[in-house]
């Protein structure tokens, strides 16, 4: 290899990682304009909001392929940020289990706002767009490219017309909840 094809090479390979990041990012924006803002709930505390969700529904994503009895504990740390483990069972309620660990940073004084990286430098978009105050019981979460989109409870089911609603909400806000998939889980969680 001659020296001026190894000093073309990085250039290359950089010119092309940038050109891919453009592009990411070019997309993301037009996404993102194809609908109206997101409105997210005006505050969460995040304490209140630690500890264990169960995942009632979900559209379907790449990653929660085949998953079932889906939760994810949140832990918030000292510097703020929170510490995410979600937990998949794979193809049955007592099928092999699959962790992924994050961390999530907040992106607004709501707190109801937040960036989740499960690999850095990647992040994803956790907005919380409905939130039950009085106890923390339920929570509806998704995207603004309206991609991404969950139900949690911190029981294993939640009641119907509580999940209907919040479907309800969902089709409001532009989620295409035609596609929603309900996440099995067990009757009762053994102690």
């Amino acid at each position: 290899m001659t020296k001026l094809n190894k000093v073309r090479q990085p250039v290359l390979v950089a010119t092309a990682v940038a050109a891919v990041a453009t592009g990411v990012a070019a997309y993301g924006y037009v996404r993102r304009k194809l609908y109206p803002p997101l409105p997210t709930v005006p505050h969460v505390n995040l304490h209140k909001y630690s500890g264990l969700w169960y995942e009632v529904a979900r559209l379907p994503t790449r990653f929660e392929k085949g998953c079932q009895h889906v939760t994810a504990e949140y832990k918030v740390r000292p510097d703020g940020k929170v510490d995410v483990l979600n937990t998949c069972h794979k193809e049955g309620l007592n099928g092999p289990v699959e962790t992924a660990k994050g961390i999530a940073r907040t992106t607004d004084a709501t707190y109801s706002k937040l960036k989740v990286s499960f690999f850095w430098p990647f992040e994803g978009d956790y907005w919380i767009l409905d939130l039950d105050y009085a106890d923390y019981q339920y929570a509806l979460v998704g995207t603004p490219s309206r991609e991404n989109l969950w139900i949690l409870s911190r029981t294993p089911h939640l009641e119907r017309s509580r999940r209907d609603h919040l479907i309800g909400k969902a089709r409001e806000l532009g989620f295409p909840v035609e596609k929603i998939l309900f996440t099995p889980q067990p009757m009762a969680e053994k102690p």
